[in-house]
């Protein structure tokens, strides 16, 4: 299986929608065209900034039908899965297939945290149900479920099992994960946008990050330097990217990064309920850390 292509900065774009709360394609387009025009080196579609748990399936499948569409074939386009019951994160990952994404991302199920033997099933199951690559998404803190290095390194043997997002923020962790898997051909992402730099340096292959919605250009510049031998200035460009990753607090999740894209001119629409805009007095402040990050913000 060819796994060359999962590399570079992959943005979980956000997901437009108009105020019934319905995909917007011409939004979608524009964020497409954003991310793709700042030189990123992938795409995923419904992750956790894309608000997948706020759409319909109906809804979930014009983002995956319309964000490969508009992709044609300028970069990889990754389906994110982030149901519960191991038979819907199926049927997602065989609609992956269909509309031909180049690999899917999952989720361990939430609210219901299985143990680790329950865990290795579930995602056997998903991966044995599709040829498509599949990348393990890490993220403890938001689900309570942790992926261990030992359960990690059992699943990295499943043949289309091929890499993991870790967003755990926990780098000792992370680098587990490399050293367990190295002899592997296995892909270890950051998922955390402060840890982009150390996870390659420890021998990462790159990022799925978040603020490469919004600036795309400056968290390529982190991937780009580092492999060009310019360490000092990958550094450089992660510290000035640091200020945006932490303005997520101003904001219930995942608010910051759609207020900050219409806050560009990105139009991205608004929140799918019941999280709202920051406090005006945030979006302030976030305007002010847009145009440090090197962001045009409309006036």
């Amino acid at each position: 299986m060819d796994t060359s292509f999962i590399r570079g900065v992959i943005p979980p774009i956000v997901t437009p929608v108009d105020a019934e709360e319905r995909v917007d394609e011409q939004g979608l387009k524009r964020v497409v065209d954003h991310v793709i025009d700042g030189g990123v080196h992938g795409i995923l579609a419904l992750g956790s900034n894309g608000e997948f748990f706020g759409l319909s399936s109906e809804e979930q499948e014009r983002a995956i039908a319309l964000t490969l569409k508009h992709a044609a074939g300028r970069v990889p386009v990754y389906v994110g899965i982030g149901a519960i019951a191991t038979r819907e994160c199926i049927r997602i990952a065989r609609l992956a297939e269909q509309y031909k994404a180049q690999a899917i991302t999952i989720l361990p199920p939430m609210f219901i945290a299985p143990n680790e033997e329950e865990l290795y099933q579930h995602f056997k199951a998903v991966a044995d149900a599709t040829s498509l690559p599949m990348l393990i998404y890490n993220n403890p803190d938001r689900l309570q479920v942790n992926v261990s290095a030992r359960l990690l390194e059992r699943l990295a043997d499943v043949p289309n099992i091929v890499g993991v997002k870790d967003s755990s923020g926990d780098l000792a962790l992370t680098a587990e994960y490399i050293m367990r898997t190295r002899d592997k051909g296995f892909k270890v992402l950051a998922g955390r946008d402060l840890l982009i730099l150390a996870t390659l340096v420890y021998g990462g292959v790159g990022c799925v990050a978040t603020t490469a919605n919004i600036v795309p250009e400056l968290v390529v510049s982190i991937y780009e330097r580092y492999l060009a031998g310019d360490l000092e200035g990958a550094r450089e460009a992660q510290f000035k990217l640091a200020p945006l990753r932490l303005a997520f607090n101003l904001g219930s999740f995942p608010a910051m990064t759609k207020d900050a894209m219409n806050l560009m001119g990105l139009e991205v629409g608004a929140l799918i309920k019941p999280i709202t805009s920051c406090p005006p007095e945030n979006l302030e402040k976030l305007r002010k850390i847009l145009v440090d990050a090197g962001a045009k913000v409309k006036r």
